[in-house]
This record gives structure tokens, sequence and C-alpha cells, in this order.
């Protein structure tokens, strides 16, 4: 029986671009939520590289992620100034010539007519790489870019969740990974052995087990993860069951 579309595994990284983040001026917050929307999009997040504002690294990161994975998020890097070097970068990193989109190029004329006209600096933010088609950018006039498999988002959190949301429904994927959570008030090492044999069980399945310690009291939630709503809830219901039989009540929806 071949396999269909929908059950192969569509993965994704990302790029996470800027000295800030690496220097810890800036908690990053666009992994979780990246991460949060392929999944619904049914694309698991791979893995990810936090890279410095140095073409070098960023050129060889893209080829590496890009290479391994059906797409490429990239965050940060494509604003105004001198060492927003994203496009530039993942040009080189694609062999292509950097040009001015016409079309970002009105859409910034647009947004700052108001606000002081396009000068040099603001122009960069149309420049991409050759063949590049835009991404809808509502709050900030300046779009993001895709091109080929990658996706080119600005580091801004709220700004980067907005170009997420115009991409939603448009890419390619699998089936959405689901899960479902119980907790329970023990050791994870009491249980350790239990929750590794529930999983070699329900070979559709994973089981996250992650402890905790609140109230004086030592607890952990375990969360099932499946594309298969059936196959989840045949080995939630194992699971509780074990630990049941061992003498720990579990607390459906975790703790």
């Amino acid at each position: 029986m071949g396999t269909s579309a929908n059950d192969r595994i569509w993965t994704a990284a990302l790029l996470v671009i800027g000295d800030e983040i690496l220097s810890g001026r800036t908690q990053d917050r666009n992994i979780a939520q990246v991460a949060l929307w392929l999944n619904l999009q049914g694309i698991r997040l791979a893995e990810v590289r936090v890279v410095a504002d140095r073409q070098e690294a960023i050129v060889e990161a893209v080829r590496a992620l890009a290479g391994r994975n059906d797409y490429l998020f990239t965050t940060g890097g494509i604003g105004p100034t001198h060492d927003d070097i994203t496009v530039d970068a993942i040009a080189a990193a694609l062999d292509l010539p950097v040009v001015i989109h016409p079309r970002a190029r009105e859409i910034l004329e647009e947004y700052y007519a108001s606000r002081g006209g396009l000068n040099e600096a603001r122009l960069r933010m149309a420049r991409v790489p050759e063949g590049a088609d835009l991404i809808e950018n509502r709050m900030s006039g300046a779009p993001g870019i895709r091109i080929g498999n990658i996706y080119i988002l600005a580091g801004v959190p709220h700004i980067a969740g907005m170009m997420l949301d115009s991409l939603t429904g448009t890419i390619t994927g699998g089936r959405r990974l689901l899960s479902v959570t119980v907790g329970c008030w023990v050791a994870e090492s009491e249980v350790a052995d239990t929750l590794s044999a529930t999983e070699r069980a329900h070979a559709a399945c994973q089981i996250g087990s992650y402890p905790f310690f609140r109230d004086g009291r030592v607890g952990a939630n375990f969360v099932v993860r499946s594309t298969d709503p059936a196959m989840i809830e045949a080995c939630t219901s194992d699971l509780s069951e074990r630990l049941e039989l061992l003498g720990h009540p579990i607390i459906e929806g975790g703790i």
C-alpha cells in the first residue's frame, strides 16, 4: 500500500537571525509561535538554529536547513538598517541577485506617504532575491518574502505572527499533530519504565513527560501525541490504566 500525501511527515526548520538574540538582550518569542502555527498546517518543526548577523553564518545555515527540510522559515534581519542582511545572505545562498520588488516598492510608498516618505533606508525593505514572491504584512507595510521553499519573516513577533496568518492554508502539509495530556502526582523516575513500555506498545504515538514540583509535591504531566485520533485515544487509555494499576490516579487534562 502506498503512502498518501497526508500520511507523510512534512518538516520545517526555523533560522532565527540576530545578534540581539545571541547576546541575550532580546528573548526570542518566535520559536513557539512558528512551531504552533506549523503544527496547525500539519508540518513538524524539526530543528531550530540561531545565528548572528553575519553573512557567511546565514548562508551556511540556509543551505543546510533548506536542503534537508520541506520548508525553511527565517525570522529577523529584514529591516531598514545596515545590519539587516538576511535578504543579501539568502540571495547569496541561492546564487541569486538582489532586486527591488516593484509591488514591495508600491506598498512601502503607500505606507510611508504620510510618514515622511520613502527614503533610501526604507527602500531597503523592498529588496528581494530575484524571482521572490511577497508575504503580506498588514502591520508595518514592509512585506515578508518567499523564495522557493524559504519563507523570510520579520523578527518582531507580532509582525511575524501577522505574516504567518496571511500564509495560513497556503502551504502543503500533512495531518495535524494531535495531543492529549494526563497528569499524575508521582515522581517521573518511578514510572519511567511504564512510559517506555506504553510508548513501545503504541508505535504511532509519542509520549512526552514533563515533571514539576508544586505545593511541596512532585508530579508530572504526560503528553501523548499522534496524527491519528483513534491511536491517541488508545494510547492515552492504556497509559492511564497502567498508572492507575500502580496506584497513581491520573488527572485528565493535566495538573
